[in-house]
Order: structure tokens, then sequence, then C-alpha cells
């Protein structure tokens, strides 16, 4: 007599077996070009195409072509851009609507996912609805907020309008936030669905930590670090990071800070202070080593939609402070694992790190829990998420 069980065949175990679907991803911005649009955008698509989904990806040519996922899933269809103000290794997708119906009629995706909403994303939302593709969005960037930091806050409306028909237009919008998906909503967008980041715990975790590094910074097992990471413009509010720098140094004149990245502000930083280490742009290895090396991660802006920077802080097993919106509401529990300020209070920020640093072995014993908040939020997970968000726009349409 057989008294053998036969166990239920778990799909997730024989990807090749899982129902895939051929989705088109539409994006202005792509590794090599650092931001963390690109950077996750590329995690998400890696993740997509790992659990046999046939991906084909649309983006402006670059004039880089090193920084591609080498994958046999995924297909890149290159067109035309033009370089963006301020930033001319960034480009800018032109309007492309009869391209992509010819290259969707010819090869007809399951459905379309936007990720930006420039010319392209555009082109590509009216192509779709042409063809009638079902279509999903991420809401990434807060072009909307912006706007006040380029002299420009009289185009907040018209901005906020444009995003709102964009998005409401498809049958999904993906946001990273609680707090995002309620600002949304009381501004008419609907269809929101929230979806967090992932990040790569195996890439960011604290065993990077270098006393090399730290020797080339003149830090030794003693000196503080401080670590700010992101890019160098108005919106960023690193002037926040400058002045409670000053302040710890008043309190700790070995303090070391750590600018990574660039933009239209490096130049200004530098000439101001020569004290501080400007690396510029690294590799996301390079980045990982950085991050663990350091002892505080100061995270100032408040114009994210979600700010991976945190993720990864966090997961390098570093303590962050933040204000209290976008991804550090969500993963930062103050006084755990890092320490939140209300938003808009530049003096409490600046009065949190003094107390920081005033209080003896605090960071060592906040710094034991960081990394146990976000371990589970690896790349896997979340495109089981996004998945799921995929087929239910199929079924809808």
């Amino acid at each position: 007599m057989d008294n053998s069980v036969e166990l239920p065949i778990v799909l997730e175990d024989y990807p090749a077996s899982r129902p895939s679907l051929r989705i088109a991803v539409v994006t202005e911005t792509w590794p090599p070009e650092v931001n963390g649009v690109a950077v996750t955008l590329a995690k998400l698509v890696q993740g997509l195409s790992h659990r046999n989904h046939d991906v084909q990806l649309i983006r402006p040519r670059q004039t880089k072509t090193d920084g591609q996922l080498n994958d046999t899933n995924l297909e890149e269809v290159l067109m035309r851009g033009m370089p963006i103000p301020r930033y001319p290794e960034l480009k800018l997708g032109l309007p492309s609507k009869k391209t992509l119906v010819k290259t969707w009629t010819l090869r007809r995706p399951d459905l379309v996912h936007i990720a930006t909403e420039g010319p392209l994303g555009w082109s590509a939302l009216q192509a779709a609805k042409v063809l009638k593709l079902p279509v999903t969005s991420d809401f990434r960037t807060n072009f909307q907020s912006y706007s006040k930091h380029y002299g420009v806050g009289w185009l907040r409306k018209p901005i906020v309008a444009y995003l709102r028909k964009f998005h409401n237009a498809t049958a999904c919008t993906m946001v990273p936030t609680n707090e995002l998906k309620r600002t949304l909503s009381e501004n008419g967008f609907v269809n929101l669905k929230v979806v967090s980041r992932g990040v790569d715990t195996k890439l960011f975790n604290i065993g990077r930590r270098s006393s090399q590094l730290r020797h080339s910074w003149g830090a030794d097992e003693h000196t503080k670090v401080l670590i700010s990471v992101g890019r160098m413009a108005p919106e960023k509010n690193l002037e926040q990071v400058l002045r409670t720098y000053e302040s710890l140094r008043l309190i700790d004149t070995q303090l070391k800070l750590v600018m990574v990245g660039d933009g239209p502000l490096r130049e200004q930083f530098q000439q101001r202070h020569p004290n501080i280490i400007f690396p510029g742009m690294l590799s996301q290895t390079e980045l990982a080593a950085y991050y663990a090396s350091s002892d505080l991660f100061v995270f100032p802006s408040q114009t994210e939609t979600f700010g991976n920077v945190t993720l990864e802080a966090l997961a390098s097993g570093i303590p962050v402070l933040a204000f209290d919106c976008a991804a550090a509401r969500d993963w930062v529990q103050h006084g755990i694992n890092g320490w939140l300020v209300p938003e808009n209070n530049s003096d409490g920020f600046v009065d949190q790190a003094v107390a920081i640093f005033k209080t003896p072995n605090l960071l060592e014993q906040v710094t034991f829990s960081t990394r146990q908040q976000v371990v589970h939020l690896d790349w896997d997970q979340i495109a089981e998420q996004v998945e799921s968000v995929f087929w239910d726009a199929i079924r809808m349409k």
C-alpha cells in the first residue's frame, strides 16, 4: 500500500511554469545614469525578468552604453532624446507616438508600464490608447514640489493638473508610501496602489565597512563620520546638512562629513567647505562601502516620493537622521534605528543631531537595530507585488 502524500506543485519553485507576461516598460532614465528612478527601476525590471516575464524596455538613446542589464529576457528599443537643462548627461525622450504604435503593432505587449511622465511617457500613453493596451504607471518624482526650488512656483498647479491627467488615464498608479497616496488622493488622483521600493540587502550590509576607506577620509576607529547621498541640487535641501555639520563640529572637532553625489551645487559647496569630502558619483558597490563605513546618514530632503537612500543606509547598518516624511516615516523608528524630525523644522533637525552627539554611545546602541527593519524588502518580493498589479490591470481591460 502506498502511503505517500502527493504534495501540490508550487509554481514559485518552477519559474518556467508560471504564466509569463510581455511587458513594455517606458522610462526616460536608466543606468548608467545615477538617480533613484534609474537604479530602482533597473532592479524592478531585473526582478520581473527573473520571474519569467518578457520585458521590452523603451528609453531614450544615451551617449553611454554600459550599465545595461545583461538579461536574455530584456529587449531594448532606443528612442530619440535631448539633453535636460542643467543635467546634460540625462536625456529627455522626444514625442514618439507613431513609432510606438508601429512597434507595438508588430509585437503587441500584454501591458505597458510607464515609469516617467515626460514626452516619451505621454507618447506611450497615447499609443497604448490607440492599440487598446492596458497601462499602469509609477509616481516616482515630485516635479510639482521641485518647481518652487527653481523659481517657477507658479507652475505648480499646471504641473499637478498634467500629472493628474496622465496618471488618471492609467488602470493603476503605483506609489511607494501611504503618505504619498493620501496627498495624491486629496489632489484628485485615482486608482492608486501602495507598493514600496526594495533594497539589495546582499549589496548593502555592514560587512562592507572598511577601515582602509575610513583611513582615506582621515578617520580612525574613534572618529565619527556623517554621510549624505544624493543629487546636489536646490530641492534636496543640502544646506541643512552643512548647517548641521557646522553645529556638530563645535562639539566634535574631529567629525568628518562625506557628501556623495554630483549636481549644480557641488562646485559651490566644495569652494565653501574644503574640509568636507566630495567623492562625486559612485558605483553601487562603492556606495555600499561608503554607507557601511560611516556612522550616521543625514537626509534632509522633503521633496522625495520615497528616498531609496534611506533603505540603503538602514540595510548598511547605520542609523538615519531625517525629516518625518517619505520613506523615513515608514521605515525609521525614532530612537530605535534612527531619528525623525517634524517637517520644516530646520532648528529641530540641528538640535536632534546635537542631542545624538551629546549622548555617550548612542550611535553605537542604535546601529544594532538598523538592518532588521528593512531586511525583508528584497527586490524579489517587490517584483511579486508589481506582478500582481499588472495582472489586475490586464483583467480589468
